[in-house]
């Protein structure tokens, strides 16, 4: 997102932009990932289950934050992302979080 607003893009297109991105490096993650869950004995049912509820929940999270950018700024993602960093700077500094 922040790519797409430093090349001018719209908020909401850059946030479309963004997760139309990430679309294949999860799809590919997933497969990566179905020969394991496969191998360990899950069966179909709780794959299929867990994707369905996966994409449903992605969806509707999508769509809500489509329209809060559509509306508002990106100021409070990035208050949340620099209290987010610090916080984890600060635990990985006083050894409570081992990377």
């Amino acid at each position: 997102m922040s790519s797409g607003l430093i090349l001018d893009l719209h908020r909401v297109t850059a946030t479309r932009l963004s997760f139309f991105l990430g679309i294949s490096a999860l799809t590919g993650a997933g497969l990566y990932e179905l020969k394991d869950a496969v191998g360990a004995g899950a069966g179909a049912t709780p794959l299929i289950v867990g994707t369905v509820v996966s994409f449903v929940v992605a969806y509707a999270s999508i769509a809500w934050l489509l329209k809060f950018v559509a509306k508002h700024t990106f100021n409070a993602f990035v208050i949340y992302r620099i209290i987010i960093g610090a916080l984890l700077f600060a635990l990985l500094g006083s050894g409570t979080l081992i990377a």
